[in-house]
């Protein structure tokens, strides 16, 4: 598996442009199955989740390209609604194909989805909703069949605010017969970019952005041309690593409004920020302060998708500093790799305990998951000396070219894939 390299002590400067979500172009994907027709999706980031999500929609029977940041994807031609258990098992979000392969065939057959192993994260708000809709639904050996010749409207309450089931109603009640109501939704942009791309498609939806989400169902979508969201959680990446290693940078193509609790958070560790439109300019001459208390949970909360990144910056903070996950119980995988490389970290159940250091010193560590190897490249960019990351798959997850969104910024960082040994001819 390929490693990144990183020469750290360096503050990172200049200016970057953030690449589109991959939170959201991944259920803007699955719902272009709703509408037979060309899609053109403009700022999707070439990540391993787009690519197995497209060799999904292949396998499905659709033409999907992606060139530069375009992802041009034909669904007329999508004849199976048997989701391949290989392909599946490799990401958690193939999930979202069971709203619109349901919605639009009738039936869908999909297996227990992969992913980051960062915790239990259960389906069952995704199955229960569908089932409210007419769904039928067989569990066997690892595989979930579903079939529902007409879907109706229904009222939908959701006991927790998960955005993959919200995502996942709103698709299969898009054309579904009558009115669908969610409340207790999940409230992010994300959610919010899926609703404006189906009702680009023709779809009849309001609400999202709140708890409460209702869909009018239609008869038939269209297919369309629509720009996803920029990734608040690469833009927070980014801004943390600023911060972390006392640097000077600028984020074009920025959403501010969707990153208040994070911006909220450092400038209460005392890293400037000013925001004009789509600029975000962050700076940290200083060392940072400790911020007393962080609490994880759902938008508009502070992110859990955040919070090992977070944590590098409190490690090298003035004081101490606690941080609650609630979202997640998994995700406290980086924490000892952080350890090594000298900062002071201690954890009970759920809370991190953080007293801040002076410097950080590079060692070997190893990403387990996508948000933790994002949190010990930052580590990494900030310590003294030389830092290897190992099983940097996990990172181009989420990150298009980590590395090199970094190098724009001066950062001595690069990727070495491992070496192969000789080809013995003999055999």
């Amino acid at each position: 598996m390929d490693k990144l390299v990183i020469e750290g002590g360096v503050p990172l400067s200049g200016t970057i442009r953030i690449h589109g979500a991959k939170n959201a172009a991944l259920p803007i994907l699955a719902a272009s199955l709703l509408a037979e027709g060309v899609h053109s999706l403009h700022n999707v980031p070439k990540l391993l989740d787009i690519e197995t999500m497209l060799a999904i929609m292949e396998r499905l029977g659709c033409k999907a390209g992606h060139e530069g940041d375009t992802v041009t994807v034909d669904t007329s031609s999508a004849c199976s609604s048997h989701v391949p258990e290989d392909l599946m098992k490799q990401m958690r979000s193939s999930i979202f194909l069971m709203g619109p392969l349901l919605a639009r065939f009738g039936e869908v057959a999909i297996y227990q989805p992969g992913g980051c192993a960062i915790g239990e994260r259960k389906i069952d708000l995704h199955l229960r909703g569908l089932q409210s809709l007419g769904a039928e639904i067989e569990e066997a050996n690892g595989k979930i069949s579903c079939r529902a010749d007409r879907l109706k409207g229904c009222d939908i309450h959701m006991d927790y605010p998960s955005v993959g089931a919200t995502e996942n109603i709103m698709m299969a009640a898009a054309t579904a017969e009558g009115t669908t109501t969610i409340s207790g939704a999940a409230r992010e942009p994300e959610i919010q970019d899926l609703q404006n791309f189906l009702n680009q498609m023709g779809a009849s939806i309001i609400g999202a952005g709140t708890d409460t989400i209702t869909i009018q169902g239609v008869h038939k979508l269209q297919s369309c041309s629509y720009e996803v969201i920029p990734d608040r959680i690469v833009a927070g990446t980014v801004m943390i690593a600023a911060a972390a290693t006392r640097g000077d940078v600028t984020l074009t193509h920025a959403n501010a409004g969707h990153l208040n609790s994070l911006i909220h958070v450092l400038k209460r560790a005392g890293v400037q920020i000013t925001v004009c439109n789509d600029i975000i300019s962050i700076s940290c001459m200083g060392r940072p302060r400790s911020v007393e208390r962080i609490v994880t949970s759902p938008y508009p909360s502070f992110p859990t998708d955040l919070q090992s990144q977070i944590m590098v910056l409190l490690a090298l903070a003035d004081g101490f500093s606690v941080i609650k996950e609630t979202v997640f119980e998994g995700r406290f995988k980086h924490v000892e790799e952080m350890v090594r490389m000298g900062a002071d970290i201690s954890t009970d159940m759920n809370r991190a305990f953080i007293r801040g250091v002076k410097r950080l010193y590079g060692a070997t560590v190893e990403a387990t998951d996508l948000r933790a190897g994002a949190a010990l490249v930052i580590a990494g960019l900030a310590a003294q000396g030389t830092t290897i990351v190992e099983q940097a798959h996990h990172i181009d997850r989420g990150y298009d070219g980590i590395e090199l969104l970094f190098q724009k910024l001066g950062a001595r960082i690069s990727r070495k894939a491992p070496v192969r040994g000789p080809i013995d001819l003999a055999n």
